[in-house]
């Protein structure tokens, strides 16, 4: 098969050439921007899954549908230990300049001073923030320092101005379990604030399945505040579809039997759909793509996804780390899902308490976390599998 004219797109956040088993999370939001877009209230947005489930390629989707509606959008990507001053105030700078309002120059102002806050007045140039805004940096708005105070301060401003337009304003946040405590608590807060009043902007945030319980330990209210919406593998149709469409535009196609393996190897995670689609279409010499094909393809397959989506994460861990991840796959041969920390522990030969501390560490690098409490599981599906496979070969040279 030609690899000039190959479709498929495994890449992180790329989106595939065929969004599929999607369109119930695309339809839901579109009735959220057309309730907002008249006054009346909706919810904000968390869209929770594994990685490599396609959330922020959903996320990029849900932005490009509020575009196309005529909002003000802004995107970011939290990251640990770092403020959202800059980051929000970035996304929000965008947002304004969408909305295209005549006089913005006083909630330019404002956000200026929300920005500004982050850097203390002795930071050198580097560390402050160079936005290109004009407008003098207000005084006494969205500028105490208390980041709850002065995030709703702001977003009821740029809300308000979204209002003037009689337009939306949306704000995009991918890895939204990376936000620290007291960011976290502003946002509920301020989603709180904004629901109260009325006013046209919503949050759309994205993150791994322990996202609700970081908003919930944060706000009690949180439940209310946002429409969670579980992001899973596809379903075989779905699955099926993710890769005939593509291939059908090409005037090619795949063979029922290798729709069934691929499907079988893939387990329905969208970027494994890809990673598997990519290699297949490369390696196969014509259509239609059949069983054989997939058979050959595979191994090329599996050392991909080997080196750049599991080895580059195992990477970051420590040796006690990945020792940690290994005792976790062996504790759960099937991949069911979650298992008891003690479990864990158990297969170490060690008291959990003596273990906690690669466990912790492993939950803020992203690789496993807190399904309940006593249990964990890993971020990424397959991850115990690429473990044991790993274990296996190193057994058998």
């Amino acid at each position: 098969m030609d690899p000039i004219r190959n479709p498929y797109a495994p890449g992180a956040g790329q989106r595939p050439p065929e969004l599929a088993g999607r369109d119930a999370q695309l339809e839901a939001f579109r009735f959220v921007l057309e309730r907002v877009a008249k006054g009346r209230p909706e919810r904000s947005i968390v869209l929770v899954g594994l990685r490599g489930v396609g959330k922020t390629v959903l996320l990029n989707a849900m932005r490009s549908q509020a575009v196309r509606a005529g909002w003000g959008t802004g995107k970011l990507e939290a990251r640990p230990d770092q403020s959202v001053r800059r980051p929000l105030g970035a996304a929000l700078h965008m947002a304004i300049r969408e909305l295209g309002h005549p006089d913005a120059t006083g909630v330019l102002s404002t956000l200026k001073a929300f920005v500004e806050r982050a850097a203390p007045a002795n930071a050198k140039a580097y560390d402050r923030w160079n936005s290109g805004i004009s407008a003098p940096t207000v005084v006494g708005r969205a500028d105490s320092g208390d980041i709850e105070i002065d995030l709703v301060e702001l977003l009821t401003d740029v809300a308000g101005l979204a209002a003037d337009r009689r337009r939306g304003v949306a704000i995009f946040i991918d890895e939204m379990q990376d936000l620290g405590p007291d960011d976290v608590s502003a946002l509920c807060a301020a989603c709180h604030e904004l629901g109260q009043q009325g006013l046209p902007l919503i949050v759309v945030g994205a993150g791994l399945p322990h996202l609700p319980a970081v908003l919930s330990a944060s706000k009690s209210y949180s439940e209310r505040l946002f429409g969670y919406a579980r992001i899973d593998r596809l379903d075989r149709d779905a699955a099926d579809l993710a890769l005939s469409a593509p291939a059908a535009d090409e005037d090619a196609a795949f063979t029922a039997d290798a729709l069934a393996e691929l499907y079988r190897v893939t387990g329905g995670y969208p970027y494994f759909v890809q990673a598997y689609g990519k290699v297949v279409w490369d390696l196969a010499p014509g259509s239609p793509i059949g069983l054989d094909d997939v058979a050959v393809a595979a191994p090329e397959a599996e050392q991909e996804l080997a080196v750049g989506f599991f080895g580059s994460r195992l990477e970051r861990a420590t040796a006690a780390e990945r020792e940690y991840l290994r005792a976790m796959a062996d504790a759960d041969p099937d991949d069911s899902g979650a298992v008891p920390s003690a479990a864990v522990a158990e297969v170490l030969g060690r008291k959990p308490q003596s273990v906690s501390p690669a466990r912790d560490a492993l939950i803020k690098k992203g690789l496993i976390y807190a399904s309940e409490r006593g249990r964990i599981a890993f971020t990424v599906p397959h991850f115990g599998r690429f473990l044991r496979g790993r274990v296996a070969l190193a057994d058998t040279a």
